[in-house]
């Protein structure tokens, strides 16, 4: 829109300058064809004063040739040479007048001038030949004859007296030059004002166009300007409050859009930067807590090394005193001896639990476990558990009850020894942290459409405190209630059975009580992904 009215008022301009240049063109050509016709018409002026002083000339010469007092042939000739000059230039100039054009007063001129000239040319050829034959009067010859003769020969002609068609025809060329000189004057006038007027429209089309341009472009630009300062220092959400089809409006939208996009931008960044300090505080707590929990960890260690150099110091120097003791004295009957071996083999027992515990401990990253995955019956490594973990049931007095197996069979990827393990570690648990006569139950069951199995193991034993329960994956952690119920623990099993599922592609968790509403008891659920058929391997 703007650029439309400023390309308008441009092509004005170019207009009235044109139209001044065309105006001007034409008021030259006035005037230059009112000079031509002056200065012809002041030539055709001068062209009849001269031919009458010629002709005055020529009359004198012949006056005195008359009278006998001298007179040069050759001065004649001259004179009617110049008399035949003087009307050849007087026809040009009549011809030159016609061809520029009389005006409206001179039409009654430009028809005299050719028979004016025409008289004159016969006069001056009759004046040629009489002056060639006129002699010299006699000396009784009278003056009046003379001037007589004179008069027949200079002034009449074709019966039309020659001074009075002289003097006619520089009067009206008299007329004629200050007619034309004041037509010149006027032009003059005219071209001078068509100027002074040409000048003062332009210069208020351009004075006008100007203002309003001025008045036009200093909101918008200092809009525009007051926006670009607004961004420079920052403030995006400063917007410019400009509107319509004008090309500022345009500029002032795609700078609005840019603040508004650069605001987005900017939002997103502190968002981001907000996420990013939560992220870097989240990771800090958690490296503050992982460093509390490996400290925690460390303290666990070496309380859990003491407690099995404690433990392993305990045992042997029972072994070795009831060996000595036994040994010592005279021959003992074959009861006592009897005796003194089962306490060795108690003892020996004893000691063996201690050592799994250091080699588990001594194996306890899991990462460096190596597996053997095969397609395997869960059913399978379930039985063995269940077989050994019965012998250990039966010392403590707590029964173990399976759920008759499913009639299909289960088929998972894994490896079966590790697999065995990982259930007897669960069996061995709930059966040491259950009370005497207690009982535990195991259930296998489908879930997930099929896509997976769990393995139900729950206990009627002293169960996990609350405060506990996070905790009881982390090595060598142990409850207090569990400290109290079973001395001997490492505190090993359940993180080593953890990492044994999890490398299995399973998960393992707790929870304590076993059973809604009740007090006690703890439920071990193990879940492990199953193969829609044996022979798929992952």
């Amino acid at each position: 829109m703007f650029r439309r009215r400023l390309s308008l008022v441009l092509i004005l301009l170019a207009a009235i300058i044109a139209l001044q240049g065309a105006a001007a063109v034409l008021a030259l050509r006035e005037v230059e064809r009112q000079v031509v016709r002056g200065r012809i018409a002041n030539d055709i002026h001068l062209g009849f004063l001269q031919l009458s002083t010629t002709k005055q000339r020529l009359r004198s010469w012949l006056t005195q040739h008359m009278v006998g007092a001298g007179g040069d042939p050759a001065e004649r000739d001259v004179l009617l040479g110049n008399l035949h000059t003087i009307l050849a230039d007087l026809h040009r100039l009549t011809q030159a007048a016609a061809r520029v054009g009389p005006d409206a007063e001179g039409s009654e001129e430009h028809r005299a001038r050719p028979e004016a000239l025409r008289i004159l040319d016969q006069h001056v050829r009759d004046i040629s030949h009489s002056v060639r034959d006129m002699a010299a009067l006699p000396a009784d010859a009278s003056a009046r004859q003379a001037w007589d003769r004179l008069a027949d020969a200079f002034e009449v002609s074709q019966g039309q007296d020659l001074r009075q068609l002289i003097a006619l025809n520089i009067s009206r060329e008299t007329a004629v030059v200050q007619r034309e000189r004041s037509a010149a004057d006027q032009a003059l006038a005219r071209m001078r004002w068509l100027w002074i007027g040409m000048a003062v429209l332009l210069a208020m089309v351009a004075l006008g166009a100007t203002v309003y341009f001025g008045r036009a472009l200093r909101r918008p630009l200092d809009a525009l300007f007051k926006g670009a300062q607004a961004l420079r220092q920052g403030r995006l959400d400063h917007r410019i409050a400009l509107g319509g089809p004008d090309e500022f409006s345009d500029v002032a939208r795609s700078m609005n859009a840019m603040a508004d996009e650069l605001e987005q931008h900017r939002q997103r960044e502190s968002e981001q930067r907000h996420q990013l300090e939560a992220q870097v505080r989240e990771r800090t707590r958690d490296l503050h807590e992982a460093n509390a929990s490996l400290h925690q960890t460390d303290v666990r260690r070496r309380q859990l090394l003491a407690d099995i150099s404690h433990e392993l110091r305990t045992p042997t120097t029972a072994l070795r005193g009831e060996a000595e003791i036994t040994l010592r004295g005279p021959d003992r009957p074959v009861a006592e001896y009897r005796e003194a071996l089962q306490r060795i083999v108690d003892t020996s027992g004893q000691l063996s639990a201690v050592i799994d515990d250091l080699l588990a401990m001594a194996r306890s990253d899991m990462d460096t476990l190596s597996l053997v995955r095969k397609p395997v019956d869960l059913s399978l490594p379930l039985m063995d558990a269940l077989t050994q973990a019965s012998a250990l049931a039966r010392l403590t007095q707590v029964h173990i009850a399976c759920a008759p197996p499913p009639a299909s069979t289960w088929w998972v990827l894994g490896d079966e020894q590790r697999l065995c393990q990982l259930v007897l570690l669960l069996l061995n648990n709930a059966v040491c942290y259950s009370q005497p006569q207690g009982a535990v139950q195991v259930e296998l069951r489908a879930c997930e459409e099929g896509r997976a199995l769990e393995l139900h193991i729950v206990d009627e034993g002293i169960g996990i405190a609350p405060q506990d329960l996070p905790f009881v994956f982390e090595r060598h952690f142990r409850g207090a209630d569990a400290r109290r119920h079973r001395a001997a623990g490492s505190g090993l099993g359940l993180p080593i059975a953890k990492a044994l599922a999890q490398a299995h592609g399973g998960t393992l968790r707790l929870s304590s009580p076993a059973h809604p509403g009740q007090t006690q008891g703890t439920r071990a659920v193990l879940r492990l992904p199953l193969l829609p058929s044996r022979g798929e391997l992952s």
